[in-house]
């Protein structure tokens, strides 16, 4: 056998591109397996109260793995590094800023897209949040290439998961962002080679779910009671659904339905006491609140906020 028959196989060479906690577990799994050569993720940002400049998870996994870290307040601006890394192949997941077609055209095998959806369904931003909140029983994960649209591009492999009635954004995140890592790995040996398939995408079946935007973090309490229901978990661990209680933001971390009609109750009513909170007149029904926020302060059962309030709370209006 002559040298020149000799193929050496080389590894290739991936860049990384995400910024929250969702893109860790799919990080992890690819340098368990992969040799990353950059990681792409948003640049250090102040955080809560005390504004303390904190750097992404992404970025701190990059720091424990002693990976290259570019942190571009403009991706456009990272182009021109980008481009001399020779990347084979950039896997973005939940990274936070829409891709130029100057940056898809980089990598030999293309840009590939982790998303948490069962696209055509809900493209966008907010995929997890929107899932429960429009009342889907089922979402998952979809492997694509990437195009200039939003999440409009081919894809090449999804993985369905069920949405149970106790799911909440937070806990269907933490599913999604498993279930991901995991169909990533079992596809990418098909990209690397060339053997994946391409479906196209229906866009006559396409949902969204754009990022969440204040208005849609407050209760209207003319809707029905699994809306209403749904909102709070579709929101719950964050931004929080929330209504006007004495002219102060109520956030709903928790609540749940019930039988009962109060025909004569005014939408947003308080209706009754329970021995785990307090029930509240929508739509078509009862909810009650069991988990709650007053504006300033920290959460809390909806009981120690009965037990604290000074007055008659059956009879008043949220708003």
């Amino acid at each position: 056998m002559n040298f020149e028959d000799i193929k050496i196989k080389k590894d290739p060479v991936i860049i990384f591109m995400g910024t929250p906690e969702f893109s860790v577990p799919v990080l992890e799994g690819l340098i368990s397996k992969y040799k990353i050569r950059a990681i792409v993720t948003q640049p250090d940002r102040p955080v809560g109260r005390g504004a303390l400049v904190k750097c992404s998870p992404v970025k701190e996994v990059a720091l424990k793995h002693n990976i290259l870290c570019l942190q571009p307040n403009k991706i456009k601006e990272a182009l021109q590094e980008i481009n001399m890394l020779e990347p084979d192949l950039i896997i973005t997941c939940a990274y936070g800023q829409i891709l130029p077609l100057d940056l898809l055209l980089i990598p030999k095998k293309g840009c590939i897209n982790v998303h948490a959806s069962l696209l055509p369904k809900l493209r966008g931003g907010a995929p997890i949040h929107h899932a429960i909140i429009d009342g889907y029983t089922k979402t998952g994960v979809t492997i694509m290439y990437m195009a200039e649209g939003m999440d409009t591009g081919d894809m090449i492999s999804q993985k369905e998961i069920e949405i149970t009635d106790d799911d909440t954004a937070s806990s269907l995140h933490d599913k999604l962002s498993i279930l991901g890592r995991d169909l990533l790995l079992e596809t990418l040996p098909s990209i690397l080679d060339g053997t994946c398939r391409r479906i196209k995408q229906d866009d006559s079946l396409a949902t969204y779910g754009f990022n969440i935007s204040r208005e849609d973090e407050k209760i209207d309490f003319t809707k029905t009671k699994r809306k209403i229901v749904n909102q709070v978990r579709g929101l719950n661990s964050w931004p929080g659904a929330y209504c006007i209680f004495d002219d102060k933001i109520m956030k709903v971390w928790e609540c749940y339905r019930t039988e009962t009609i109060y025909d004569k109750a005014l939408p947003g009513e308080i209706t009754a006491i329970y021995s785990d909170g307090f029930g509240v007149k929508c739509g078509n029904g009862e909810v009650v609140f069991t988990l709650i926020q007053m504006e300033g302060k920290k959460k809390m059962k909806a009981t120690d906020f009965i037990n604290g309030y000074h007055g008659q709370l059956v009879g008043k209006i949220l708003k």
